[in-house]
């Protein structure tokens, strides 16, 4: 059975997955509190494949930090355990390369116990609720997402990976021209002014991938 390791500064929170941990058969000594980023970064170093319980809004630390540990500890399951996100901070984590489990503090037992479980399995949980939220974002936003073509998506996306004109010419064999040309019809079609804008409307739309993303 993995280690569980409580990063969340609620004391409440901490003593309540405790107590629900051990009437599940965790024993008292595989479970560990992390008070500081510090904190948890060595105790991933002596269990790497621990189930981590995180409240990101209380915790001190950033969700790039967050990114670097998971990467660092791939087997390694986050449980990302709060009470409100963003929305771009839930597709990027939910929806990224690198993916973090999701549960609202407002979820009901049977989804707190249905996470647990499949945290033991190493598999990613997304409560109902910010299912609902991601599935009505994609819908709304796909409903208006113009038709680029294959080549325009292809060069958003270098876009959005920070490649310029130029660099995006020499990848494809093509001159500046024909690239702005890409870029000046990009616009035109998702009704934006630039670059940033461009890629800002990929994010939301999906064409992008969000852990790609780099401006």
């Amino acid at each position: 059975m993995k280690s569980l390791i409580l990063a969340d500064n609620q004391v409440v929170t901490r003593l309540g997955i405790k107590f629900l941990a051990v009437e599940n058969g965790k024993t008292a000594s595989s479970i560990k509190e992390a008070g500081c980023l510090h904190d948890l970064s060595l105790l991933l170093a002596s269990f790497p494949d621990a189930i981590v319980v995180i409240d990101y809004t209380l915790f001190d630390c950033t969700a790039d930090q967050l990114w670097v540990l998971k990467e660092r500890f791939p087997a390694s399951v986050f449980i990302l355990f709060s009470e409100a996100l963003s929305e771009d901070f839930v597709r990027r984590m939910v929806l990224g390369t690198v993916q973090f489990s999701l549960l609202l503090k407002d979820s009901d037992l049977s989804e707190l116990l249905a996470c647990m479980k499949s945290a033991e399995q190493g598999k990613q949980f997304v409560c109902a609720k910010v299912k609902s939220w991601l599935y009505t974002e994609e819908r709304r936003v796909s409903a208006g997402i113009p038709q680029l073509t294959a080549t325009e998506k292809e060069i958003l996306r270098s876009l959005a990976l920070g490649k310029s004109t130029k660099e995006i010419a020499a990848e494809r064999f093509l001159s500046v021209y024909t690239i702005m040309t890409h870029r000046k019809n990009i616009f035109r079609k998702l009704n934006v002014n630039n670059a940033q804008e461009a890629i800002r409307y990929a994010l939301r739309a999906g064409i992008v991938n969000v852990a790609e993303y780099c401006i």
